[in-house]
């Protein structure tokens, strides 16, 4: 194997994530990737990972370009991007209106146009220190960086599930950020960034594909499905998109009785209707050999950068994580 990363989404504390992210790099992993929820503030976490790292790279996956202002990210990036010494990666990304609204208070709308704008703004600060923008979801009179960036391209990763914002990366980004894919998601995924791509004048392969992927680690299988079924139910049950991707795959049927149990409050029927099948066709489960034969798959389907994500909740998700991380380190 080459090319891996590493993501963390809660689990370990900030102080872990660190400690975890000097095993990736002592191993060999290309990168190491801070979701934006409950677990810490990332770029503060990517801070100090930077602080004690000299050679993989940091990136968000993804900062909500709904949750902070898109000044606030373009100065973040920079800080994070000195620190690092020119090793970060910024993924943006819309999230989604069932955390923006209820759990940020901020008004979630038109997230494709919020995205280009966003891009649009930061890449425009980095560049010329300074930006006024006048658009349809963001309006900055004028703010100027009183530091001068590192580096003025900063590489911006996109999220996408769906063909629009696939094709809008093609067109404006450096990479995609897939989250949860099957062994097919590659090659659909070029085919949208191949359209973005040619209508924004640009060669497709320059955009680099990369997929967050739930993984879970056994002796036992099953004990390896068992760990990533709560996390797929609740994926299932509280975000319509991603209740949509996975009937997409095939699953229509058993992601509509998810969602159902879900949305009664029974979550351990929930739980207990996530199949095997669904869980294996969007994951990196089972045992070493069959993870890191996993992982070699993703690869060859297509997607540039495997990036292990996986759920551990508790005193002992450290442990988890440092297991997964050796077992799957590139060889």
């Amino acid at each position: 194997m080459s090319h891996i990363g590493i993501a963390f989404s809660g689990g370990p504390s900030p102080a872990d994530i660190v400690e975890c992210v000097k095993l990736a790099e002592s191993l060999g992993y290309e990168s190491a990737w801070v979701a934006e929820a409950h677990g810490g503030d990332q770029f503060a976490i990517l801070a100090a990972c930077a602080a004690q790292t000299t050679t993989i790279r940091l990136g968000t996956a993804i900062s909500s370009v709904f949750v902070r202002s898109v000044p606030t990210i373009a100065m973040a990036a920079a800080t994070v991007d000195d620190i690092s010494g020119g090793r970060f990666i910024l993924g943006l990304g819309s999230s989604h209106k069932v955390q923006v609204e209820p759990e940020h208070g901020m008004n979630y709308a038109k997230p494709i146009t919020r995205v280009r704008e966003s891009v649009d703004i930061v890449r425009t600060l980095l560049r010329d220190g300074a930006v006024s923008y006048a658009g349809e979801t963001v309006t900055i009179e004028q703010f100027d960086l009183w530091f001068s960036p590192r580096r003025s391209d900063i590489p911006i990763y996109l999220s996408g599930l769906f063909p629009k914002m696939v094709s809008v990366c093609g067109e404006i980004a450096d990479g995609l950020i897939l989250t949860r894919s099957t062994l097919e998601t590659g090659a659909y995924a070029q085919r949208w960034l191949a359209e973005g791509a040619l209508r924004g004048g640009r060669n497709p392969a320059d955009v680099k594909v990369a997929s967050l992927l739930p993984a879970a680690l056994a002796d036992n299988r099953s004990d390896a499905l068992d760990a990533l079924r709560p996390g797929l139910a609740f994926y299932l049950g509280f975000f319509p998109r991603y209740n949509r991707l996975i009937a997409e795959y095939g699953f229509a049927r058993e992601a509509s009785t998810v969602a159902a149990a879900w949305n009664q409050g029974d979550r351990e029927a929930a739980t207990r209707a996530v199949t095997d099948d669904m869980i294996d066709a969007t994951s990196i489960v089972g045992t070493a050999t069959q993870c890191r034969e996993k992982i070699e798959a993703y690869r060859e389907s297509g997607i540039d950068l495997p990036i292990i994500n996986p759920f551990a909740r508790g005193p002992e998700s450290k442990a988890v994580f440092e297991t997964l991380i050796r077992s799957c380190a590139p060889d």
